[in-house]
């Protein structure tokens, strides 16, 4: 795991940083992310992901692109069904992600991407992974995640391509359509860290 950079973004130390993750797959070293979806493929089956412990928040997340001074951005496009695994804690692993993220096509969950979830608390600087800063710290999302979770988060599109890039918090390739319980969410408000 040594070749998985953990530390402060350089980008950091200008100000405050709610990096909006925009590398491209090819920024990061192929043999990495080849690694991680081998890891990972078995949670393209959700009843996989339930037994070892990520439950679902059922609703359907996705944004309109809306700006709003002092929230995170959020392009216009959706994350889709995080499913969350609360026993996952420590420094991010690169294979051992807190959140499988799924696409409801027709009356199946379609595994598309994995998100790093860090508390604020236990962030003694802004988290990397893959030579990525996360994103935040913002509070957490309404109705989902209780307003008063603090958090740093990073994306990663390992599943389905994505135009904004691996990082971006939404893919605009992603749908909520076919959700039984779709949410339409306002943006994340920024906390200090």
């Amino acid at each position: 795991m040594t070749k998985f950079r953990f530390g402060l973004a350089a980008a950091v130390a200008l100000g405050v940083c709610t990096c909006a993750g925009t590398a491209f797959a090819e920024d990061v070293p192929q043999d990495q992310i080849d690694a991680m979806r081998a890891a990972l493929s078995k949670y393209e089956d959700p009843y996989v992901a339930v037994r070892d412990l990520y439950l679902s928040t059922v609703g359907c997340v996705h944004y309109d692109g809306m700006k709003m001074e002092g929230h995170m951005h959020y392009p216009k496009g959706a994350m889709g069904i995080h499913f969350v695994n609360l026993t996952i804690q420590g420094p991010p692993d690169p294979l051992k992600p807190n959140v499988l993220i799924y696409e409801p096509v027709g009356d199946k969950l379609k595994l598309v991407a994995v998100e790093w979830l860090v508390p604020l608390p236990a962030a003694t600087e802004r988290p990397m992974l893959l030579g990525q800063p996360f994103q935040g710290p913002m509070e957490g999302h309404e109705p989902l995640i209780p307003q008063g979770f603090h958090h740093y988060d990073l994306h990663a599109w390992l599943f389905k391509d994505n135009p904004e890039g691996m990082f971006a918090p939404t893919n605009p390739n992603v749908s909520c359509n076919d959700a039984q319980f779709s949410l339409a969410e306002m943006p994340t408000k920024i906390v200090e860290p």
